[in-house]
């Protein structure tokens, strides 16, 4: 159902300029039956703005100086925050169990010594991590098998939308975000506070925060020699364009040998892309090549 008055139309030219634009600042991309959907979605920006046209608003983000800030209003428009803790879990137990003893031993070289080169932690990214959740559930899985007490690690969640990171520097979740989380694990890292569940500061601070489009290169520029990146649930608003140039940015911010992983419904077999294809115990990841 659309809450945009009759007199507020979308048109099909400026729908294609608008649609392109995003698309080339964001990669998000959305299809000619999708016009009315992204309406929608930027409609309340035209509101906040006194603006009575979507050209208007299309000049405002194309030459604007100051048009930056509006670019963050605007991906808090068309995010997309749907997520829940512990989802495809598959991927995260074979990180824990298999791929990270796995890059210890390469880092110890063969050594039976428990002593750990500190200036190598391990890095793991949640490159589009929405409000949270899946960095949170990186991070308690690896407080439940102990490696926070065995070597160093990095976990960073990074999201496009500044709406989405403020939530998830809160830390506080409705009981619906919990629906494939077992009842142990809520008890033992949240506090509830009324109807929601706060997490319990000794894991959240595990995690840095940052806004970051996982398209544009300088606000990658931080992140280097990356060990695992969690890039899941975001291609499917992609182009193919975009999937290409986002994976191999994702590529240059990786360490040798890093992995990659994306949802099920996400596949890269289609591309020309750094990366190979990996099946461990029934879950996929994608491993960069040598």
């Amino acid at each position: 159902m659309s809450f945009r008055p009759d007199s507020l139309e979308l048109s099909e030219s400026t729908f294609i300029i608008l649609r392109d634009l995003i698309h080339e600042r964001t990669g998000l991309y959305y299809e000619s039956r999708k016009r009315d959907l992204l309406a929608d979605k930027v409609y309340p920006r035209l509101v906040d703005k006194n603006f009575d046209s979507f050209l208007d608003y299309y000049y405002l983000l194309k030459y604007d100086p100051d048009a930056d800030g509006e670019w963050k209003c605007l991906m808090d428009a068309l995010s997309v925050s749907e997520t829940f803790f512990w989802r495809e879990f598959d991927q995260v137990r074979v990180m824990i169990d298999v791929l990270l003893p796995s890059l210890i031993d390469k880092y110890k070289g063969g050594s039976k010594s428990d002593d750990w080169p500190i200036f190598r932690p391990i890095q793991i990214w949640c490159a589009a991590c929405s409000t949270g959740e899946e960095p949170i559930s990186i991070a308690m899985a690896l407080e439940e098998a102990g490696w926070f007490d065995k070597v160093p690690i990095n976990i960073y969640g990074t999201d496009a939308s500044p709406r989405s990171i403020s939530k998830a520097k809160e830390g506080l979740y409705r009981q619906y975000s919990f629906r494939a989380t077992p009842p142990k694990i809520q008890d033992k890292y949240f506090d509830k506070e009324g109807n929601n569940w706060r997490i319990k500061p000794s894991i959240h601070k595990r995690i840095t925060w940052q806004v970051a489009n996982i398209t544009c290169p300088h606000e990658m520029a931080n992140f280097r020699n990356i060990n695992f990146i969690f890039c899941r649930n975001i291609f499917i608003y992609f182009s193919d364009q975009s999937i290409q140039k986002t994976v191999k940015l994702l590529s240059e911010r990786m360490a040798e040998s890093g992995y990659l992983f994306v949802s099920a419904s996400e596949s890269l077999l289609k591309f020309e892309t750094d990366f190979k294809l990996v099946d461990i115990r029934q879950a996929f990841a994608y491993q960069k090549k040598r």
